[in-house]
């Protein structure tokens, strides 16, 4: 029974490192703060709540470095993590809501 716990705490170890090693680029347009805490090295849940509400007030972001005009974020900040960070459009609410059902193919 121990060698299965052991086993267990390896494996949530080995999975839990290979996620940190293979974090993607993240879209400072879409991601929720949980996601740029989570992703972007320097970046805690204080600095990426901060990042979230400037983008809520004032639009999406049209380059990275201006990334800079939220407080708490420095261009060195952002240099340190330029190769993860990804400028896109935020989906549209009307995106996330649920998609109309597929009409019936016509019949023969």
């Amino acid at each position: 029974m121990n060698v299965h716990r052991s086993l267990l705490s390896i494996v949530a170890l080995l999975a839990t490192g290979l996620n940190a090693a293979w974090s993607g680029p993240v879209n400072i347009n879409a991601a929720d703060a949980a996601t740029l805490a989570q992703e972007l090295k320097g970046i805690g849940a204080v600095k990426a709540q901060a990042i979230v509400e400037y983008r809520q007030k004032h639009g999406a972001f049209r380059t990275v470095d201006e990334l800079a005009q939220v407080k708490g974020i420095s261009q060195k900040l952002i240099d340190r993590n330029r190769a993860d960070l990804r400028i896109g459009q935020a989906a549209p609410a009307a995106a996330t809501a649920a998609r109309p059902a597929p009409k019936p193919a016509p019949r023969r």
